[in-house]
């Protein structure tokens, strides 16, 4: 025999145990992260390398976005110039297109970024989403209310399935067009948002990165999300303002914390 002998209830202790402990330990976390594509994992790779307590929430089984994927199901993902130094510190190659314009292979960038997020410390939940927000004092967020995925799937007289709730500090909405946390609080009259705008690259990634910070009291927008809650112009698949705007939501969400 060349693997150890191991049975089946083993492998399921161990998944259990490992899921349950992760989970418990971060049902309360510095930061919480709706959102697991480039600038959600830009986020949680810059945040839990200063040591901060933080947690992905995807909502698919997979994690990227559309930073997989690229444009047209075809696999090539571009940057606009200075955002490859973001390519150069997680290690993927590209090539210059035109001046100023970058190509590299969505599944590199991807997994490079992935690993750079889970190296640095950040837990992710897949399959996850966002049903609603926790409020304290004043509508200030402080956390999340999540489910399985699954259960928006299932016939409405069988989905009494209660969600659960992560506490944090802080939360970033990185939850690309949907804007997810943002919509929680639309819901309850709590925030306005436009809608976001017609594709115009050039506006778009400056305008993103700009608007990119705390929407709400403990609420911080980040990637497309920025574009749906201030009504900016869409850019379709390129995705430098993706991983600034993460590094910038970093930025600001340091900036909560240490209040």
């Amino acid at each position: 025999m060349i693997f150890e002998k191991v049975e089946e209830k083993e492998v399921t202790r161990a998944i259990v145990e490992g899921f349950s402990k992760d989970l418990a330990a971060y049902a309360e976390s510095d930061v919480v992260i709706a959102g697991g594509g480039p600038a959600g994992l830009m986020a949680g790779k810059e945040l839990a390398s200063e040591g901060i307590k933080t947690l992905i929430i995807e909502r698919n089984n997979y994690l990227g976005g559309g930073f997989w994927i690229g444009g047209y199901l075809m696999n090539k993902i571009t940057v606009r110039a200075p955002a490859q130094k973001v390519l150069d510190e997680i290690g993927v190659p590209y090539g210059e297109f035109t001046k100023g314009l970058y190509v590299a292979d969505g599944p590199h960038a991807c997994s490079k970024l992935i690993a750079a997020a889970c190296d640095a410390g950040v837990k992710i939940l897949n399959l996850t989403k966002v049903d609603d927000v926790v409020l304290r004092e004043k509508n200030r967020v402080a956390g999340v209310v999540i489910n399985w995925t699954p259960v928006a799937s299932m016939p409405r007289e069988i989905t009494c399935v209660d969600p659960v709730s992560i506490q944090s500090k802080v939360v970033i909405d990185a939850t690309g067009h949907d804007a997810e946390v943002v919509n929680a609080l639309v819901r309850r009259g709590l925030m306005k948002i436009k809608g976001f705008g017609a594709m115009w690259v050039e506006r778009s990634e400056d305008a993103v990165v700009e608007h990119t910070g705390e929407a709400h009291p403990g609420l911080i927008v980040a990637g497309m999300a920025v574009s749906t809650v201030y009504g900016l112009p869409r850019m379709g698949p390129t995705f430098g303002a993706m991983l600034l705007s993460g590094k910038k939501a970093a930025e600001a969400a340091l900036e909560i914390l240490k209040k």
